[in-house]
């Protein structure tokens, strides 16, 4: 076992299991592979990775990460209704994940909430967001980061 223990330029391999306030599980490394990322590279939200620091391989952990620290709350704003005839392609469904195109030219998840003769309505919040979560991790290897 190595004795380093979780900080910034480490690159940390763990195992871990992402769980709803009720207790359903949303996603998880368990069946999987371990994932691996350098602390810091914003593959975690900053909430995710706090509660990380100074463990070592071999430490276990479940940490509850509040909506602030996770995804955010949710935003009403975020919520938009579009004209039906934007979708001439599909017929719109309501709970239907899309895909649209951001100002910025990127690409934005949205989830259609309501649909009438005229408008449809989607919402762009994270599924996640407004959702205090649970966060369990067993830490399997802590080493400094390869620069390269």
């Amino acid at each position: 076992m190595s004795e380093y223990r979780i900080d910034e330029g480490m690159e940390v391999t763990l195992h871990f299991t992402l769980k709803l306030e009720d207790g359903t599980v949303v996603d998880s490394t368990r069946e999987k592979s371990p994932a691996t990322f350098q602390l810091g590279d914003g593959n975690l939200p900053p909430g995710f990775e706090y509660p990380l620091k100074g463990m070592s391989g071999g430490e276990s952990g479940s940490f509850e990460v509040t909506p602030e620290h996770a995804f955010g709350q949710r935003n009403p704003q975020n919520v938009q209704l579009l004209s039906r005839d934007d979708f001439d392609e599909i017929e719109p469904e309501v709970g239907t994940v899309m895909s649209f195109a951001d100002p910025a030219g990127g690409e934005l998840p949205g989830v259609i909430t309501a649909v009438d003769e005229r408008n449809v309505e989607v919402d762009f919040n994270h599924p996640l967001a407004g959702r205090t979560l649970t966060f369990e991790v067993e830490v399997l290897d802590v080493r400094p980061a390869q620069t390269h």
